[in-house]
């Protein structure tokens, strides 16, 4: 069984009316892949992460400001949340989960995190919702596990994984892939690996064609031992803030593609759902529910 990464703090966060953060879907993702099949014994709760554990990773200044509510009002609106316990709490448990499902997926091949993809947050601030990065800190986790000498994230949210380039840049052993909209945010762009900015309005076709070959690039000249895979569906015809006019099939076939293009390359991938910001709570949880069948984890 694939393991699936989940704490109920992942919808637990209080924020104003009409926040455009969709935080209830993460619980109703779950209650959903319980309808459908998912096994409790697939279900694992991450604890949450001691933030001492990062402060050589990223800035012990903003780290620690964060955790203690010492962090201006400046840096949280760019942040996009009101600061709160329970914000740090979710944050913790979030990159927990996301650091989890990379150690859980070399030994089942696949686990998936029920929230995660915080890549616009950078070593010294966060914005766009992202507070402290959790695919760079899973890489670095796995980095030092015995065999795993470089990783791959593969970041198909439509937002373009600026704070994830930023921060491995310097790191050889961490190869960066975004496919994003070109002309939507983050507006100033940082330097990937590999770069896909894709037009206003791309559709199934360009979109596969264009995940398919960066996909292929990247582990033929990389050659990664773990990859690390952002599932954003973002990318959806439906959704606010995307752009893009990518179908469910199309959504699909991404996560496929994926999936078995790892498989194929017998390359353990931990997967997060990434961003999705339909109003319409029901059609965005099953636009997410399609990486779950991809995996075929129900």
């Amino acid at each position: 069984m694939i393991p699936l990464i989940f704490a109920p703090i992942y919808s637990q966060l209080e924020l104003p009316a009409r926040h455009r953060f969709p935080v209830a879907k993460y619980q109703q993702l779950y209650n959903q892949l319980v309808a459908r099949g998912a096994k409790p014994a697939q279900f694992v709760r991450p604890v949450p992460l001691d933030y001492r554990r990062i402060e050589d990773a990223l800035c012990p200044r903003y780290v620690s400001r964060f955790i203690n509510g010492e962090i201006d009002r400046q840096a949280m609106r760019r942040i996009g949340f009101p600061w709160s316990e329970q914000l740090v709490e979710r944050t913790l448990t979030a990159v927990a989960g996301t650091i989890l499902a990379g150690v859980l997926s070399l030994d089942r091949g696949k686990a998936i995190n029920l929230t995660g993809g915080y890549h616009h947050a950078f070593y010294d601030y966060g914005a766009g919702f992202c507070i402290i990065n959790d695919l760079y800190l899973s890489a670095l986790n796995l980095l030092t596990k015995p065999a795993i000498n470089r990783v791959l994230i593969f970041d198909c949210d439509v937002h373009q994984g600026d704070g994830t380039a930023a921060l491995a840049q310097d790191h050889e052993d961490i190869f960066t892939v975004s496919v994003h909209g070109e002309k939507n945010f983050p507006f100033r762009k940082q330097v990937s690996d590999i770069d896909v900015p894709l037009p206003k309005g791309t559709g199934d076709d360009l979109y596969l064609e264009k995940v398919e070959q960066s996909l292929r690039m990247a582990v033929n000249t990389f050659k990664p031992d773990a990859v690390i895979y952002d599932a954003g569906v973002d990318i959806h015809c439906d959704d606010d803030l995307g752009h893009f006019e990518v179908s469910n099939e199309g959504i699909l076939a991404r996560d496929q593609l994926v999936f078995e293009a790892c498989d194929r390359a017998g390359l353990p991938v931990s997967a997060v759902i990434g961003g999705g910001y339909q109003r319409d709570i029901q059609a965005l949880v099953n636009l997410h529910e399609l990486l779950f069948q991809a995996a075929k984890a129900v």
